[in-house]
């Protein structure tokens, strides 16, 4: 998990960035991004890939990211702006927003599988949350904190849609309670075409 950090390193970089976005897919809620730096030669036991790991180590492995990182930031783009500039714009920017607050001057960026808009050397590597720690714990730090607003104030500004369940995914129960409830004002109206065509049915009917 250290190949690419190793060789940034030897170069005499110190401030290597991982970064990474957690919630492209989403129906509901904002795109969360996080960029980390770690200490060089540091490695951290169980880092992975976010959707590889369970809650409870995701929760655990947040927790030594946040005491161990010299430097960490989230940032988020809501639905309102998601549906205003597209996902991917959305995902950039706030994975751009993320490296400008870490509170530090970057050698480089690793990157999963996507270009930032910052006149910054950069790597995207695919499938880098399963290749790269620093991204890897980025990947961590961005979805636990995406998890914990579907369970805690999403959830509780609409509780009967199953978001803490479902964290804002297009799964079965999420569309049964679209299609029940209609969209909040955080589901992302350019996301909801085939749903909003099925209410627009139902009604005719």
């Amino acid at each position: 998990m250290l190949e690419y950090e190793k060789a940034l390193w030897e170069q005499g970089c110190q401030n290597v960035v991982g970064i990474d976005e957690v919630g492209r897919g989403c129906l509901f809620g904002d795109v969360v991004a996080a960029a980390v730096i770690l200490p060089p030669g540091l490695v951290l036991e169980g880092i992975n890939d976010s959707k590889k790991l369970s809650e409870k180590k995701r929760n655990e492995l947040y927790d030594v990211i946040i005491e161990h990182a010299l430097y960490w930031s989230v940032a988020r783009i809501d639905s309102a702006e998601i549906d205003r500039i597209n996902i991917k714009q959305a995902s950039r920017l706030a994975m751009k927003q993320a490296v400008q607050t870490l509170g530090a001057d970057p050698d480089h960026l690793l990157v999963d599988a996507e270009t930032i808009d910052l006149q910054l050397p950069q790597q995207a590597i695919i499938k880098g949350d399963a290749t790269s720690q620093s991204i890897a714990a980025a990947s961590i730090l961005a979805k636990v904190t995406r998890d914990r607003l579907c369970k805690a104030e999403w959830e509780s500004m609409y509780p009967g849609y199953g978001i803490a369940i479902h964290k804002g995914y297009a799964t079965k129960l999420h569309r049964e309670k679209l299609l029940e409830l209609g969209p909040t004002p955080l589901h992302r109206r350019s996301f909801l075409g085939n749903i909003l065509a099925q209410m627009e049915q139902q009604a005719l009917f």
